[in-house]
């Protein structure tokens, strides 16, 4: 008789992805994930696989819950500027993460050495700018950005700051170091 699985699978997969998040997949153990997790190295097994796999799949949680984030951003009725601002600033102002940002995290540790994960974060940032750009296009047709302006030109340069802010602030506290960048970046808007 098969058992039936006492964890919710979001939760626990939550878990492994702070986990990741914060130390990276090479300094993560399957000790410290069966302990984070707080399920069995078993169940781990059975549900996501080895190692790898489950850390593939909470990079998969990661972008999707980044996914419905910027999403409900596009949808919001706000001046483009302001949602870029607030776009820019999630990862500076949020306390509730770990710093810096999963993908970036795991593109510059695993992407020269793992094709599977360069690929998982290349497909990333493309979707990243395919909102930026949908953002950027939305304010174009408001009347707020100059109808001749390449907006996948322009979501390219969101992008780049946004990856640039999310690296930084892993290495600096300086709040207003990184308002000043932001307000800098967004005066191509004007």
């Amino acid at each position: 008789m098969a058992r039936h699985k006492e964890f919710e699978i979001n939760e626990v997969l939550d878990k492994a992805m702070f986990l990741f998040w914060t130390q990276g997949y090479e300094k993560t153990s399957m000790q410290q994930l069966v302990d984070t997790m707080g399920i069995h190295r078993r169940s781990i097994y059975d549900t996501f696989g080895d190692k790898h796999a489950l850390f593939i799949q909470a990079l998969q949680r990661y972008k999707s819950l980044q996914a419905e984030r910027l999403q409900l951003l596009i949808e919001k009725q706000a001046p483009v500027k302001e949602l870029m601002r607030r776009f820019l600033t999630t990862m500076v102002d949020n306390k509730d993460f770990p710093k810096g940002c999963m993908m970036v995290n795991s593109g510059v540790e695993l992407g020269i050495l793992d094709p599977e994960v360069s690929t998982f974060v290349e497909n990333g940032y493309t979707q990243t700018e395919q909102y930026l750009r949908e953002l950027l296009l939305i304010g174009q047709n408001n009347g707020e950005i100059k109808a001749d302006v390449d907006t996948e030109f322009l979501a390219h340069y969101f992008m780049n700051a946004w990856l640039g802010l999310r690296a930084m602030v892993k290495t600096t506290a300086d709040q207003q170091k990184l308002n000043g960048i932001i307000d800098t970046t967004l005066r191509i808007l004007d």
